[in-house]
């Protein structure tokens, strides 16, 4: 176990526990356009370690605990940590950028870090497959699209805008580091980025 993993989610553990017990605690540093937008701008960090409940806890922490070594064993402690905390700050930056005007939004959890961790290990290991047969890319890109569908129809409860922050951090945060793979892997490379570049005409086009 790397001790920045170990630190990362038994600190998730640690304060999703006191949040579950403590409602004050909770709204205090959940991420919440309002108060964000009047001056409280640690809820960007301080959200990604609170969870609705157990399930969403052990989901995230389990799809992290799964995907880290990938990326640890590629980039060394140091640089996955920012990865982690790159992701997540992105996700909740696109979630700020897409929820601006809506003051009552609120949102937890390390969704947005676990999904850029997801998308870099999927850029450093190629052969990647998941659920045991779904290529790395294949699934990047399905998901990206869910995602888009998800922000357009919004019809559940889920923070497809912090996924996919999350998803264009890591990316760009390990193209970053390893700029040879848009020329050494340009197929998956292009996959990834082909919903992003989609979401954001969408966007430009008022479409979502």
């Amino acid at each position: 176990m790397n001790i920045v993993l170990l630190v990362i989610l038994v600190a998730n553990g640690l304060i999703s526990y006191k949040a579950f017990n403590d409602s004050h605690f909770f709204r205090k540093y959940e991420f919440h356009i309002g108060s964000i937008r009047s001056g409280e701008q640690y809820r960007m960090f301080s959200s990604g370690f609170l969870h609705v409940d157990i399930t969403h806890l052990f989901f995230n922490m389990f799809t992290l605990y799964v995907f880290a070594p990938y990326v640890i064993e590629a980039v060394g402690s140091l640089y996955f940590a920012y990865l982690y905390f790159g992701s997540l700050v992105a996700g909740n930056l696109l979630t700020l950028l897409f929820h601006k005007e809506d003051y009552y939004y609120r949102a937890v959890g390390a969704s947005g870090a676990v999904t850029g961790i997801i998308y870099s290990a999927i850029l450093l290991e190629p052969n990647l497959y998941m659920y045991g047969f779904i290529p790395g890319y294949i699934f990047g890109f399905a998901y990206l699209l869910f995602s888009i569908y998800g922000m357009k129809s919004k019809n559940d409860n889920i923070g497809h805008v912090a996924h996919f922050g999350g998803a264009i951090g890591g990316f760009g945060i390990t193209l970053a580091k390893f700029p040879y793979f848009i020329t050494q892997e340009p197929f998956t490379v292009l996959v990834l980025l082909v919903p992003i570049v989609i979401l954001f005409v969408m966007a430009k086009m008022k479409k979502i």
